[in-house]
């Protein structure tokens, strides 16, 4: 088999990330405890927060944390208290304290993997959120670099690939989100392999768009070994 060139994504690809993000949702609607907003409401105001913020609070731990402030703030039906706050930015905090849990079977995917093509994470969010789960994950040796971008958009694949040296037609991109994984990959001229997630992150739902490279979707990560 020739070599291969894959960029990866990390989150919910090789490992679990939203589900704690999900968590403290809950958690936060559970503390707001509105009288007349029901549980969609309140996720549907997040969600236009969040979406609204992207280009200035960015993705990860903190930027959500501010994120449920200012919808704390605009939805809450008493006084805010410092307590309030502190308990409101702890559900975004508390994910920096979970454990980094490897989707089943990336690890020994990997090892294989690493032998026989060159590999690189390429994920987006906060520098330092994403490199400490990087070092924590295990597997950063399988990998030959890790690219941290504030955003997945085509401007951003194009410079990983002249970074790397890679030609677009002959690289893959490998991740769950259609929206920051697959339409952008493929409108460069990459291909891509599509792994759904059951929770990826709803902002990263979107119709996959055929583009100039091509597609494959497989059920999980360890398939990769069918076709790399």
């Amino acid at each position: 088999m020739d070599t291969q060139t894959l960029l990866i994504d990390a989150d919910d690809t090789l490992w679990e990330n939203n589900i704690y993000f999900e968590q403290a949702i809950e958690g936060f609607i559970d503390f707001l405890d509105h009288s007349q907003l029901s549980r969609d409401q309140i996720r549907a105001a997040i969600d236009e927060i969040e979406l609204a913020n992207a280009s200035v609070n960015g993705y990860g731990s903190e930027g959500f944390a501010k994120n449920l402030r200012q919808c704390y703030e605009h939805l809450v039906e008493r006084n805010i208290s410092d307590y309030d706050l502190a308990t409101v930015i702890g559900f975004g905090q508390q994910i920096l304290s979970q454990d980094v849990r490897l989707i089943d079977g990336v690890a020994q995917t990997l090892e294989r993997l690493s032998t026989r093509h060159h590999l690189v994470i390429f994920t987006k969010g906060n520098q330092d959120e994403q490199q400490m789960k990087i070092d924590r994950s295990g597997i950063d040796t399988h990998f030959v670099d890790a690219i941290v971008v504030p955003e997945k958009n085509e401007s951003a694949y194009r410079a990983a690939l002249e970074t790397l040296g890679w030609a677009a037609e002959a690289s893959w991109m490998v991740g769950n989100s259609p929206k920051s994984d697959i339409n952008p990959a493929m409108s460069t001229g990459m291909n891509a392999v599509f792994i759904p997630h059951d929770h990826t992150w709803r902002l990263e739902q979107q119709e996959i768009v055929p583009g100039r490279g091509r597609l494959l979707q497989l059920e999980r990560f360890a398939d990769l070994l069918d076709h790399f």
